[in-house]
């Protein structure tokens, strides 16, 4: 199954910036460094593959670049022209070798390793759905005020914001869009706030904005919902409460319809470009984009890649997105100098490498701009499986942790939120914290109505508790091995970033 799921501390990012500028040529405007020959025209005799091709903005060179990717025996999806970004097909097993010779071309490469079909989320284990008595049964435990199965959960209480909805509970003028395996806007917790004109199906690179066309394939695609539950559940006497139940959420699908539900970097391109250009204030971002967990700048293929997808979300941040992803679930210290990727490529045969996380890029986490979000349990720990990173996080969030137990009705330590075809469940991950952010991001965004992504990132981290790093070995699982080892101070540090985040202080 795709990894459905991070950021580097905003004073930290700017020689992020810059070493991917300086690299990549990342402004659309950026001069090509390419031989200026053509690419000879070429037999299609290999698997059908899925490129991204990378140019400048220049209507002209636009024009020469289609055509050198006609020669090449390639055929245009469509054309982000806006951000110089090309989604291609071609069965040329020469085409990425190719393109990249033709003139005006800045990167280009394949975005996945087998051939087109007819992403990788960021949740640690399946979901648990709760059965019709057990819901009964929490629901009998519901306070004064409270939904039926808020009694459950201890993640709003811990940022505190069931406080908060009493104060403001959001503003619809503000949406944040999940990008995902597609949200079910049927679900009676989740249809009040639903923005159908902000949401689309991006799998393939190309937006369908058919109605309906953002809803999960099957109930295994439950992930999106969950997200989406988890950010503006409605305060309607139904279900759960979401962390920002008056806001809008939209549904933006960008995972293979397949059991794989695999994010290609084409689909999560058009997502960036499709929220930007749809007025949506906040992005979730509970992935990595697949097929590769890092992608090394070294590589022609994973180059264009984060070209790609940085100049979207870049263009996002440029009309006023706030972007806001996970910091992945492997456990890494994302500030080291070296980690083990076993996993990539995962949409073919993985192999084992050893990559340097300050070279090779999980995205969209550590791309310049966006927020990185780890996640804790419901003691405030880290939770065992986040990964971390002194300079790398930026906050930290309530994601579950089956090893911190809450003294709740079903004294379950994962996140309960809603679940497709008007079903509820846990789940664990750094996946699940990233909507605590999202969703109090969209109660800053209300409150301060003009605040820029880059000045929501500041408050966002203003308002966090830093509990600092711990006094004692961290040793998540309780086998008795040092699991993870935090750097920095009561500040800012590895674990948490500038802090958890905090609803309370969002809306005070």
């Amino acid at each position: 199954m795709a990894h459905l799921r991070s950021r580097r501390r905003l004073a930290l990012a700017v020689p992020v910036v810059l070493s991917l500028t300086a690299s990549l040529g990342f402004l659309p405007g950026a001069a090509s460094a390419t031989p200026l020959t053509a690419p000879a025209a070429t037999t299609a005799d290999g698997p059908n593959l899925s490129y991204v091709v990378n140019t400048t903005t220049d209507h002209r060179t636009i024009a020469s670049v289609k055509k050198a990717i006609g020669a090449a025996g390639g055929s245009v999806v469509i054309a982000y022209e806006q951000i110089g970004v090309i989604v291609v097909h071609s069965a040329n097993p020469d085409f990425g070798r190719q393109i990249r010779t033709a003139r005006g071309v800045q990167s280009a490469g394949a975005t996945r390793t087998s051939a087109l079909t007819a992403a990788g989320t960021t949740d640690e284990g399946a979901a648990q759905v709760l059965s019709a008595a057990e819901a009964a049964k929490v629901a009998k435990t519901a306070g004064a005020g409270e939904e039926p199965l808020e009694a459950d959960q201890w993640d709003l209480r811990a940022i505190g914001a069931d406080k908060a909805a009493a104060i403001n509970p959001g503003s619809k003028k503000v949406t944040v869009a999940v990008i995902d395996v597609g949200v079910d806007d049927t679900h009676p917790d989740i249809a009040p706030n639903f923005s159908a004109s902000q949401s689309a199906n991006c799998v393939g690179g190309k937006p369908d904005t058919t109605y309906g066309a953002w809803r999960p394939v099957d109930a295994d695609h439950y992930h999106g919902t969950h997200v989406a539950g988890e950010i503006a559940a409605a305060r309607n006497g139904i279900g759960v409460a979401g962390v920002a139940p008056g806001v809008k959420v939209a549904g933006i699908t960008v995972a293979e319809p397949d059991s794989t539900q695999l994010f290609y970097p084409e689909s999560v391109v058009c997502a960036f470009v499709f929220a930007a250009d749809h007025g949506v204030e906040i992005t979730n971002n509970s992935y990595y984009v697949d097929p590769w967990l890092y992608n090394c700048l070294d590589d022609p293929d994973q180059k264009a890649i984060v070209d790609a997808v940085n100049r979207a979300q870049l263009y996002a941040q440029k009309k006023g997105t706030l972007n806001v992803a996970a910091a992945g679930n492997s456990n890494d210290d994302l500030d080291s100098n070296a980690l083990t990727d076993a996993s990539s490529p995962d949409d073919s045969t993985a192999t084992t490498r050893t990559v340097d996380p300050h070279k090779c890029f999980d995205i969209p986490t550590q791309l310049p701009g966006v927020v990185t979000v780890a996640s804790t349990g419901v003691k405030g720990a880290k939770s065992y499986f986040s990964s971390y990173g002194d300079g790398v996080i930026d906050v930290a969030a309530p994601g579950g942790d089956r090893y911190q137990i809450p003294d709740t009705p079903s004294q379950n330590g994962r996140i309960l939120s809603t679940l497709p075809n008007n079903t509820y469940g846990y789940l664990q991950g750094t996946s699940m914290a990233t909507p605590h952010v999202a969703g109090v991001a969209a109660l800053l965004k209300s409150k301060y109505p003009w605040a820029t992504p880059a000045q929501l990132q500041i408050l966002l981290k203003a308002q966090a508790d830093n509990p600092g790093c711990p006094t004692t070995p961290y040793d998540g699982n309780g086998d008795g091995v040092v699991d993870a080892t935090c750097v920095g101070g009561k500040r800012v540090n590895g674990f948490y970033g500038f802090g958890i985040v905090n609803a309370l202080r969002a809306v005070k």
